[in-house]
Protein backbone atom coordinates (compact mmCIF):
# COMPACT_ATOMS: atom_id res chain seq x y z
CA UNK A 1 0.00 0.00 0.00
CA UNK A 2 2.84 2.15 1.02
CA UNK A 3 4.32 1.88 -2.00
CA UNK A 4 1.56 2.76 -4.33
CA UNK A 5 0.69 6.04 -2.32
CA UNK A 6 4.52 6.68 -2.70
CA UNK A 7 4.52 5.92 -6.41
CA UNK A 8 0.98 7.86 -6.92
CA UNK A 9 2.91 10.86 -5.25
CA UNK A 10 5.47 10.79 -7.78
CA UNK A 11 3.30 10.63 -10.82
CA UNK A 12 1.02 14.00 -9.59
CA UNK A 13 4.46 15.98 -8.14
CA UNK A 14 6.91 15.08 -11.31
CA UNK A 15 4.08 16.77 -13.25
CA UNK A 16 4.94 20.45 -12.25
CA UNK A 17 8.11 21.51 -13.67
CA UNK A 18 11.02 22.13 -11.18
CA UNK A 19 11.51 25.31 -13.24
CA UNK A 20 7.54 25.92 -12.01
CA UNK A 21 9.43 26.96 -8.72
CA UNK A 22 10.53 30.30 -10.97
CA UNK A 23 7.96 31.07 -13.33
CA UNK A 24 4.57 29.43 -14.61
CA UNK A 25 3.83 27.06 -17.54
CA UNK A 26 3.22 29.88 -20.25
CA UNK A 27 4.81 29.46 -23.17
CA UNK A 28 5.09 26.00 -23.26
CA UNK A 29 5.21 24.82 -27.54
CA UNK A 30 2.46 23.53 -28.79
CA UNK A 31 3.47 22.68 -32.39
CA UNK A 32 7.02 21.06 -32.19
CA UNK A 33 6.07 18.13 -35.09
CA UNK A 34 5.71 20.80 -37.96
CA UNK A 35 8.60 22.91 -36.91
CA UNK A 36 11.25 20.02 -35.94
CA UNK A 37 11.14 17.21 -38.64
CA UNK A 38 13.78 15.71 -36.36
CA UNK A 39 10.86 14.60 -34.20
CA UNK A 40 12.53 15.95 -31.10
CA UNK A 41 10.59 18.60 -28.78
CA UNK A 42 11.50 21.72 -28.81
CA UNK A 43 11.84 22.50 -24.88
CA UNK A 44 11.42 26.50 -25.15
CA UNK A 45 9.86 26.38 -21.26
CA UNK A 46 12.50 24.97 -19.54
CA UNK A 47 15.21 26.61 -21.85
CA UNK A 48 13.80 30.44 -21.15
CA UNK A 49 13.96 29.24 -17.88
CA UNK A 50 17.18 27.52 -17.83
CA UNK A 51 18.94 30.61 -19.42
CA UNK A 52 17.29 33.15 -16.94
CA UNK A 53 18.18 31.34 -13.54
CA UNK A 54 21.79 31.46 -15.31
CA UNK A 55 22.42 34.31 -16.35
CA UNK A 56 21.02 35.34 -12.51
CA UNK A 57 23.09 33.57 -11.24
CA UNK A 58 26.21 35.14 -13.66
CA UNK A 59 25.04 38.45 -12.61
CA UNK A 60 25.22 38.18 -8.94
CA UNK A 61 28.87 36.74 -8.52
CA UNK A 62 31.94 38.91 -8.43
CA UNK A 63 34.55 38.57 -11.14
CA UNK A 64 36.38 36.14 -8.80
CA UNK A 65 33.85 33.51 -8.62
CA UNK A 66 32.37 33.78 -11.97
CA UNK A 67 36.27 32.72 -13.15
CA UNK A 68 35.62 29.30 -11.18
CA UNK A 69 32.03 29.05 -11.85
CA UNK A 70 32.78 29.36 -15.93
CA UNK A 71 34.34 27.80 -19.02
CA UNK A 72 34.39 27.83 -22.40
CA UNK A 73 31.48 25.33 -23.89
CA UNK A 74 34.13 23.59 -25.62
CA UNK A 75 36.30 23.00 -22.74
CA UNK A 76 37.37 19.27 -22.24
CA UNK A 77 35.73 20.09 -18.42
CA UNK A 78 32.86 19.83 -20.06
CA UNK A 79 33.14 15.56 -20.16
CA UNK A 80 34.39 15.12 -16.87
CA UNK A 81 32.02 14.29 -14.43
CA UNK A 82 31.45 11.63 -11.59
CA UNK A 83 29.79 11.16 -8.79
CA UNK A 84 31.73 10.56 -5.99
CA UNK A 85 33.70 12.58 -2.88
CA UNK A 86 36.74 14.53 -5.50
CA UNK A 87 38.33 17.46 -5.88
CA UNK A 88 35.74 19.91 -9.00
CA UNK A 89 36.14 22.63 -10.74
CA UNK A 90 33.07 25.11 -10.56
CA UNK A 91 31.89 27.19 -7.76
CA UNK A 92 30.64 25.65 -4.45
CA UNK A 93 27.44 26.44 -2.40
CA UNK A 94 29.83 26.86 0.58
CA UNK A 95 31.76 29.73 -1.67
CA UNK A 96 28.29 31.91 -2.29
CA UNK A 97 26.45 34.25 -0.31
CA UNK A 98 23.27 33.22 1.18
CA UNK A 99 21.57 35.21 -1.99
CA UNK A 100 23.98 33.51 -4.12
CA UNK A 101 22.69 29.71 -3.04
CA UNK A 102 19.06 30.77 -3.50
CA UNK A 103 19.87 31.87 -7.62
CA UNK A 104 22.09 28.87 -7.78
CA UNK A 105 19.42 26.79 -5.90
CA UNK A 106 16.98 28.08 -8.38
CA UNK A 107 19.38 26.69 -11.26
CA UNK A 108 19.12 23.70 -10.02
CA UNK A 109 15.49 23.47 -9.88
CA UNK A 110 15.05 24.58 -13.66
CA UNK A 111 16.50 21.17 -14.53
CA UNK A 112 14.35 19.16 -12.30
CA UNK A 113 10.92 17.95 -11.71
CA UNK A 114 9.26 18.63 -8.55
CA UNK A 115 10.13 15.31 -7.33
CA UNK A 116 13.59 15.61 -9.29
CA UNK A 117 14.67 18.38 -7.22
CA UNK A 118 13.46 16.86 -3.93
CA UNK A 119 15.43 14.13 -4.12
CA UNK A 120 18.49 16.43 -5.08
CA UNK A 121 18.48 18.31 -1.95
CA UNK A 122 17.86 15.57 0.14
CA UNK A 123 20.66 13.80 -1.22
CA UNK A 124 22.74 16.84 -0.46
CA UNK A 125 21.40 16.95 3.00
CA UNK A 126 22.40 13.25 3.52
CA UNK A 127 25.92 14.58 4.15
CA UNK A 128 25.23 15.82 7.53
CA UNK A 129 24.42 12.46 8.50
CA UNK A 130 27.34 10.85 6.87
CA UNK A 131 29.09 13.40 9.02
CA UNK A 132 27.91 12.20 12.00
CA UNK A 133 27.91 8.27 11.03
CA UNK A 134 31.67 8.87 10.21
CA UNK A 135 32.55 11.65 13.04
CA UNK A 136 34.05 13.95 9.79
CA UNK A 137 35.24 17.28 10.22
CA UNK A 138 33.49 18.48 7.36
CA UNK A 139 36.40 18.43 5.28
CA UNK A 140 35.14 15.52 3.53
CA UNK A 141 31.35 15.70 4.43
CA UNK A 142 29.50 19.08 3.63
CA UNK A 143 26.50 19.54 2.24
CA UNK A 144 27.41 22.83 1.06
CA UNK A 145 30.28 21.27 -1.20
CA UNK A 146 28.24 20.94 -4.34
CA UNK A 147 29.56 22.59 -7.62
CA UNK A 148 27.80 24.87 -10.12
CA UNK A 149 29.77 25.23 -13.68
CA UNK A 150 28.81 27.26 -16.72
CA UNK A 151 29.66 26.24 -20.05
CA UNK A 152 29.74 28.85 -22.50
CA UNK A 153 27.23 32.08 -22.82
CA UNK A 154 23.61 30.46 -21.87
CA UNK A 155 21.05 31.67 -24.06
CA UNK A 156 17.94 30.60 -25.52
CA UNK A 157 19.66 29.99 -29.11
CA UNK A 158 23.32 28.65 -29.60
CA UNK A 159 25.30 25.82 -27.72
CA UNK A 160 25.49 25.83 -23.62
CA UNK A 161 25.63 24.11 -20.73
CA UNK A 162 25.55 23.86 -16.85
CA UNK A 163 26.68 21.09 -14.55
CA UNK A 164 25.23 20.77 -11.00
CA UNK A 165 27.60 17.95 -8.84
CA UNK A 166 28.80 16.69 -6.42
CA UNK A 167 28.79 13.45 -3.36
CA UNK A 168 25.82 11.38 -5.64
CA UNK A 169 24.56 14.01 -8.00
CA UNK A 170 25.72 15.30 -10.70
CA UNK A 171 23.43 16.19 -13.56
CA UNK A 172 24.82 17.28 -17.03
CA UNK A 173 22.53 19.67 -18.90
CA UNK A 174 23.23 20.79 -22.81
CA UNK A 175 21.70 23.31 -24.43
CA UNK A 176 21.30 24.28 -28.35
CA UNK A 177 19.17 26.17 -30.15
CA UNK A 178 16.12 25.79 -27.69
CA UNK A 179 16.37 22.11 -27.02
CA UNK A 180 17.98 20.59 -24.34
CA UNK A 181 19.16 17.14 -22.73
CA UNK A 182 20.07 16.21 -19.64
CA UNK A 183 22.67 13.51 -19.29
CA UNK A 184 24.83 11.90 -18.03
CA UNK A 185 22.35 12.22 -14.94
CA UNK A 186 23.40 10.64 -11.91
CA UNK A 187 21.61 10.32 -8.56
CA UNK A 188 22.92 8.31 -5.54
CA UNK A 189 22.15 7.85 -1.90
CA UNK A 190 24.19 7.16 1.31
CA UNK A 191 22.90 5.86 3.43
CA UNK A 192 19.90 4.28 1.02
CA UNK A 193 18.07 3.74 4.47
CA UNK A 194 19.15 5.87 7.38
CA UNK A 195 19.29 3.39 10.05
CA UNK A 196 19.33 5.68 13.33
CA UNK A 197 18.88 9.31 14.66
CA UNK A 198 16.17 11.77 13.88
CA UNK A 199 16.31 11.05 10.22
CA UNK A 200 15.39 7.05 10.69
CA UNK A 201 13.18 5.53 8.14
CA UNK A 202 14.31 8.31 5.74
CA UNK A 203 15.07 6.62 2.12
CA UNK A 204 15.50 8.98 -0.89
CA UNK A 205 15.66 6.81 -3.52
CA UNK A 206 13.25 4.30 -2.58
CA UNK A 207 10.89 4.29 -5.60
CA UNK A 208 13.54 3.17 -7.17
CA UNK A 209 14.71 0.37 -5.20
CA UNK A 210 11.08 -0.79 -4.93
CA UNK A 211 10.08 -0.56 -8.64
CA UNK A 212 13.10 -2.68 -9.37
CA UNK A 213 11.81 -5.36 -7.06
CA UNK A 214 8.00 -5.18 -8.06
CA UNK A 215 10.03 -6.17 -11.67
CA UNK A 216 11.72 -9.00 -10.38
CA UNK A 217 9.21 -10.13 -8.79
CA UNK A 218 6.59 -10.21 -10.97
CA UNK A 219 8.40 -12.80 -13.11
CA UNK A 220 7.97 -16.01 -12.89
CA UNK A 221 10.57 -18.70 -12.10
CA UNK A 222 11.87 -19.52 -16.17
CA UNK A 223 11.60 -15.53 -16.47
CA UNK A 224 13.42 -14.66 -13.38
CA UNK A 225 16.03 -17.32 -14.66
CA UNK A 226 16.47 -15.00 -17.78
CA UNK A 227 16.59 -12.02 -15.99
CA UNK A 228 19.35 -12.64 -13.30
CA UNK A 229 22.86 -12.25 -15.34
CA UNK A 230 24.94 -12.85 -12.41
CA UNK A 231 24.38 -14.29 -9.17
CA UNK A 232 26.49 -11.71 -7.34
CA UNK A 233 25.75 -7.94 -7.40
CA UNK A 234 27.90 -5.80 -8.95
CA UNK A 235 30.27 -3.83 -6.87
CA UNK A 236 29.24 -0.29 -9.16
CA UNK A 237 27.20 0.97 -12.09
CA UNK A 238 28.68 -0.96 -14.71
CA UNK A 239 29.47 2.37 -16.92
CA UNK A 240 31.08 4.23 -14.14
CA UNK A 241 31.72 7.97 -15.00
CA UNK A 242 32.41 7.11 -18.56
CA UNK A 243 31.94 9.53 -21.69
CA UNK A 244 29.91 7.07 -23.63
CA UNK A 245 28.22 4.50 -21.97
CA UNK A 246 28.53 1.05 -23.99
CA UNK A 247 28.99 -2.12 -22.40
CA UNK A 248 30.18 -5.04 -24.63
CA UNK A 249 28.62 -7.77 -26.67
CA UNK A 250 24.72 -7.78 -26.76
CA UNK A 251 22.19 -6.42 -24.15
CA UNK A 252 21.54 -9.40 -21.59
CA UNK A 253 18.99 -10.71 -19.29
CA UNK A 254 14.96 -10.74 -20.09
CA UNK A 255 14.26 -9.44 -23.11
CA UNK A 256 10.74 -7.45 -22.86
CA UNK A 257 9.07 -9.17 -25.91
CA UNK A 258 8.84 -12.11 -23.48
CA UNK A 259 7.32 -10.23 -20.92
CA UNK A 260 3.65 -10.97 -20.67
CA UNK A 261 1.40 -7.59 -19.86
CA UNK A 262 1.39 -6.92 -16.53
CA UNK A 263 5.47 -7.78 -16.06
CA UNK A 264 5.87 -5.45 -18.93
CA UNK A 265 3.46 -2.65 -17.17
CA UNK A 266 5.93 -3.02 -14.38
CA UNK A 267 8.96 -2.13 -16.39
CA UNK A 268 7.66 0.29 -18.01
CA UNK A 269 6.85 2.26 -14.93
CA UNK A 270 10.30 1.77 -14.16
CA UNK A 271 12.06 3.31 -16.62
CA UNK A 272 9.28 6.39 -16.79
CA UNK A 273 10.35 6.62 -13.26
CA UNK A 274 13.62 7.88 -14.46
CA UNK A 275 12.08 10.65 -16.93
CA UNK A 276 10.30 11.83 -14.40
CA UNK A 277 12.74 13.24 -12.18
CA UNK A 278 13.11 15.59 -15.10
CA UNK A 279 10.37 18.91 -15.87
CA UNK A 280 7.79 17.63 -18.13
CA UNK A 281 9.12 18.81 -21.63
CA UNK A 282 12.39 17.47 -20.72
CA UNK A 283 11.03 14.43 -19.53
CA UNK A 284 9.21 13.72 -22.60
CA UNK A 285 12.32 13.51 -25.03
CA UNK A 286 12.73 10.24 -22.66
CA UNK A 287 9.53 9.27 -22.94
CA UNK A 288 9.53 9.17 -26.63
CA UNK A 289 13.11 7.21 -26.14
CA UNK A 290 10.95 4.50 -23.94
CA UNK A 291 7.99 4.43 -26.14
CA UNK A 292 10.51 3.74 -29.63
CA UNK A 293 12.15 1.32 -27.38
CA UNK A 294 8.55 -0.43 -26.69
CA UNK A 295 9.45 -4.13 -26.29
CA UNK A 296 13.29 -3.64 -27.66
CA UNK A 297 14.48 -3.81 -24.64
CA UNK A 298 16.17 -6.10 -21.86
CA UNK A 299 15.65 -6.34 -18.11
CA UNK A 300 18.88 -7.20 -16.20
CA UNK A 301 19.12 -8.26 -12.36
CA UNK A 302 22.63 -9.54 -10.70
CA UNK A 303 22.68 -10.94 -7.12
CA UNK A 304 19.95 -11.15 -4.30
CA UNK A 305 16.10 -11.19 -5.06
CA UNK A 306 14.91 -10.18 -1.63
CA UNK A 307 15.16 -6.69 -0.04
CA UNK A 308 18.32 -6.24 1.70
CA UNK A 309 20.31 -8.45 -0.41
CA UNK A 310 22.80 -6.40 -2.43
CA UNK A 311 21.56 -5.85 -6.04
CA UNK A 312 22.00 -4.40 -9.20
CA UNK A 313 19.62 -4.25 -12.46
CA UNK A 314 19.82 -2.78 -15.63
CA UNK A 315 16.71 -1.76 -18.28
CA UNK A 316 19.15 -1.26 -21.74
CA UNK A 317 17.15 -0.32 -25.16
CA UNK A 318 19.08 0.69 -28.17
CA UNK A 319 18.88 5.08 -27.33
CA UNK A 320 18.98 4.59 -23.52
CA UNK A 321 20.59 2.79 -20.11
CA UNK A 322 19.53 2.73 -16.72
CA UNK A 323 21.58 0.98 -13.99
CA UNK A 324 21.12 0.91 -10.62
CA UNK A 325 23.22 -0.70 -7.82
CA UNK A 326 22.59 -1.00 -3.99
CA UNK A 327 26.03 -3.04 -2.46
CA UNK A 328 28.43 -0.83 -0.76
CA UNK A 329 28.20 -0.31 2.58
CA UNK A 330 26.15 -3.40 3.78
CA UNK A 331 24.16 -3.38 0.58
CA UNK A 332 22.76 0.16 1.84
CA UNK A 333 24.20 2.45 -0.74
CA UNK A 334 22.59 3.16 -3.98
CA UNK A 335 24.14 4.33 -7.18
CA UNK A 336 21.76 5.01 -10.32
CA UNK A 337 22.15 6.25 -13.45
CA UNK A 338 20.02 7.50 -16.99
CA UNK A 339 22.29 7.43 -19.83
CA UNK A 340 21.45 8.25 -23.09
CA UNK A 341 23.66 6.21 -25.52
CA UNK A 342 23.78 8.45 -28.29
CA UNK A 343 23.31 12.06 -26.27
CA UNK A 344 24.97 12.22 -23.60
CA UNK A 345 26.86 15.38 -23.37
CA UNK A 346 24.22 17.03 -25.71
CA UNK A 347 25.86 14.62 -28.59
CA UNK A 348 23.02 13.89 -30.69
CA UNK A 349 21.40 17.59 -30.58
CA UNK A 350 25.18 18.98 -31.13
CA UNK A 351 25.72 16.76 -34.67
CA UNK A 352 22.57 18.06 -35.79
CA UNK A 353 23.19 21.88 -34.98
CA UNK A 354 26.88 21.48 -36.42
CA UNK A 355 25.58 19.96 -39.35
CA UNK A 356 22.93 22.45 -39.66
CA UNK A 357 25.76 25.16 -40.01
CA UNK A 358 27.92 23.63 -42.09
CA UNK A 359 24.53 23.18 -44.75
CA UNK A 360 23.84 27.40 -44.01
CA UNK A 361 27.52 28.01 -44.51
CA UNK A 362 27.12 25.99 -48.20
CA UNK A 363 24.05 27.59 -49.03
Amino acid sequence: MCQMKRRSFLGSSATLVGGGLIAGQKGHAQNHASSNPSGMHGHVHTVSVMTETANRLLAALSPEQKAKATFPFQDEERMHWFYVPIDRKGLTLGEMSPYQRHLASALLASGLSQSGYIKAVTIMSLEDVLKVMENDSGARRNPEKYHFTIFGTPSDSGAWGYRVEGHHISQNYTVTNGQVVDGPSFFGSNPAEVKQGPRKGLRVLAPEDDLGFEVIHALDERLQKAAIVDPKAYSDILTTNTRTAALKGQPSGLSASKMNAKQYEALRALAELYARNLPSDIAQRRIDQIDKAGRNAWFAWAGGAKPGDPHYYRVQSPSFMIEFDMTQDNANHIHSVWRDLNGDFGGDLLKAHYENSHQNQLA
